[in-house]
């Protein structure tokens, strides 16, 4: 009971509930679409767990189709000729880089020029269709990847947090109160880091999305429990025994927890994550392992919330071992990318588009420890074909360099009858995805990826172009934009390209290629497919989504001419910065075409390529640095406002004998989350 009368076990209950009842009204807004989807049966095997099935294969009939191309997707002579009988110079079906023909994608339509019956999927427009004013202003970006509305998630959280501490209370009398607080924390911590995330569940949302409360709420207990403590300090040296308590075995415990908290944060940041990620994330699981039993030590009354925890964290390694699989896998180098290609055939169900897998490679060509490091990689095939599930690795740093020189010493020979070179990796996942989006929903898609985030669009494309041909998708419209920085990086997947154009018969694919560096030569384009183009420079991704509107709208053959129009998904893969602006550009969309075409949603997949042997491990990671700030300040003003004396202009307090010392020491605390 705090001196006001505060009942402060009560207040952080009920702070509690009022948190849960918040994340109760996100679950609750995501279950319309989760019902939809999951009302078809095919949904509940995908997405969960990985595993390998028996494929039925057909033998041709005749020769593919050729594609059929929508009004407005004719070819420029200036990018592509009509004449397209050969593969570009040099160029032959074996650089596909993967161990199968693409022709299984064309047996299908060969063998069933149109379904037999279309079982189109249920369509449930989100949120931020239904509502586009208030969609645009959430998108809004106040730093790179971080919007308004991850602001007001965190800044919900925070205002609840800071009034439960502070209310009827000072810090400095009371330091009980922030105890407590920061004690409901530590379940918060443990869920949002956690890869099988409970509430990522509820929400729809992959454990990558939910970094950024992950890191605000470890970033919160570490205040709070630091507030606490030296609350404590100042009361026993103020009453001149410090030394008394510090001998009790209660308080030595709370010494523990607290310093292992404060040595989590110090290597939690940005230098820790991208230049030594090992040292980073060990000390993260050794620090967290030391803090629960030392928190339980120094206060019993704790004993629910660890219990929370280490359920929490003992439920997600239990789904993990369950979602790990072993298996032999055949890797190659792409040199034109600088990707190593890993294909596994025998493993070929399991993930939907857009999930990823965590991938350790078990061979001493990676390293003393390279074995033990999991790393995330998009998965770049479709479920239930030949070459199974597809990884493709940029080599990005240590890491990947390695693994990418492993799979050169094999290049294109033969190893025992077998291309390239065979390793046995661990494979734990399927992670992350659309959520309950689904694509094959809509009637267009668009995708813009950046680089190797071309992983993302390649699985998507085929997932969809499976569906069309199995009747089960409303999409009319399929347009691609890839940003590359040369354009010899198209080569290698222009075999690729042809098959997936040709196989869009009900659903005309589009593919813009764009590159940004100049080359030495002017790249021929004169066996580029029809539906495929090269250009130097940016895209104009407005113009090509005005585009994708007016045909979305028009635009339909045979049964999908009557479908009814169910918007435009925007799927975007790579540097922040190309989310950010394709966010912009749906939000200045006029509201009379978006309307019309049923609404527009974005789905954001991140790439982020770290600078050095730490990889790409944060790759989803979400900065929340600007509002971290923000109420660092805002914390440090509450602070000695409590003591006893108000900030003024912000330079300097008013003068009081004891207030001189802790505002000095609040400025130091200041300083260094600033430069955290």
């Amino acid at each position: 009971m705090s001196d006001e009368g505060v009942d402060a076990f009560a207040l952080v209950f009920h702070t509690d509930i009022f948190l849960l009842a918040v994340a109760s009204v996100f679950a609750l807004a995501a279950l319309p679409r989760a019902i939809a989807r999951f009302s078809r049966a095919a949904e509940w095997r995908h997405g969960h767990i990985l595993r390998s099935v028996r494929l039925k294969t057909r033998r041709p009939r005749g020769p593919p189709p050729r594609s059929a191309q929508s009004p407005s997707s004719s070819s420029d002579p200036s990018t592509s000729t009509a004449g397209h009988d050969g593969p570009p110079d040099g160029v032959t079906s074996e650089e596909s880089h993967t161990y199968f023909s693409h022709s299984h994608l064309l047996r299908r339509s060969s063998t069933r020029t149109r379904p037999t019956a279309w079982v189109l999927p249920p369509h449930v427009r989100a949120w931020s269709a239904i509502l586009p004013p208030v969609g645009g202003v959430l998108r809004y970006r106040l730093d790179a990847g971080f919007s308004i509305g991850q602001a007001l998630v965190l800044t919900v959280y925070a205002v609840t947090l800071v009034y439960a501490s502070f209310y009827k209370s000072n810090p400095f009398k009371d330091p009980l109160r922030t105890g407590f607080v920061a004690m409901a924390q530590i379940p918060v911590v443990y869920v949002a880091a956690t890869k099988n995330n409970l509430l990522g569940m509820c929400v729809a949302m992959g454990y990558e999305k939910l970094n950024y409360i992950h890191r605000f709420a470890g970033f919160m207990l570490i205040l709070l429990s630091n507030v606490h403590g030296l609350g404590y300090v100042y009361e026993w040296t103020f009453q001149g025994k410090f030394f008394v308590y510090i001998k009790e075995p209660q308080v030595i415990w709370a010494f523990v927890a607290l310093i292992a908290l404060d040595v989590l944060w110090l290597f939690s940041n940005s230098f820790w994550r991208r230049k030594a990620y090992n040292i980073f994330f060990s000390v993260h699981i050794m620090c967290f392992i030391v803090f629960l039993p030392a928190a339980y030590s120094h206060q019993k009354s704790m004993l629910p919330y660890i219990i929370a925890a280490a359920a929490a964290y003992g439920l997600d390694h239990i789904l993990r071992l369950i979602k790990t699989r072993i298996f032999d896998a055949r890797i190659r180098p792409i040199p034109d990318l600088t990707i190593t290609r890993i294909e596994i055939p025998e493993l070929n169900a399991g993930w939907r588009t857009g999930q990823h897998v965590r991938i350790r490679v078990l061979s001493s060509a990676m390293g003393w420890f390279g074995w033990a490091e999991s790393h995330p990689f998009t998965i770049a095939s479709v479920a239930k074909t030949p070459e199974g599930l597809v990884l493709m690795c940029k080599k990005a740093g240590g890491w990947t360099g390695k693994l990418y020189e492993m799979a050169k010493v094999a290049g294109y020979g033969y190893e025992e009858g077998g291309m390239a070179r065979s390793v046995m990796v661990v494979l734990e996942g399927p992670y992350g995805g659309p959520g309950h989006a689904v694509f094959a929903s809509y009637s267009a898609v668009m995708f813009v990826v950046g680089g190797s985030g071309i992983t993302f669009a390649l699985a998507a494309v085929q997932d969809l172009i499976q569906r069309d041909v199995e009747g089960t998708s409303r999409v009319k419209i399929i347009e691609l934009i890839w940003c590359i920085q040369d354009p010899s990086s198209l080569t290698p997947l222009i075999p690729q390209f042809t098959a997936m154009i040709q196989q869009s018969i009900y659903a005309p694919l589009k593919i813009s290629v764009h590159y940004t560096r100049a080359a030495d030569a002017p790249p021929s384009k004169e066996f580029l497919p029809p539906g495929l183009t090269l250009t130097a420079g940016r895209p104009r991704i407005a113009k090509v989504l005005d585009a994708v509107i007016q045909r979305a709208v028009s635009y339909g053959s045979g049964v999908k001419a009557s479908m009814d129009i169910t918007g435009v998904v925007v799927g975007v893969c790579g540097p922040m910065g190309l989310g950010d602006e394709v966010s912009q550009i749906i939000s200045a969309v006029d509201p009379g075409r978006r309307w019309a075409v049923g609404g527009i949603e974005m789905h954001e997949e991140y790439v982020i390529l770290s600078f050095d042997d730490a990889t790409n491990c944060y790759f989803c990671a979400i900065r929340f640095d600007f509002v971290q700030r923000f109420l660092v300040f805002a914390d440090v003003r509450s602070l000695l406002l409590c003591v006893g004396f108000s900030v003024g202009d912000g330079t300097e307090p008013r003068w009081i004998p004891r207030g001189r010392v802790v505002y000095k020491v609040c400025k130091l605390l200041q300083h260094v989350f600033l430069h955290h």
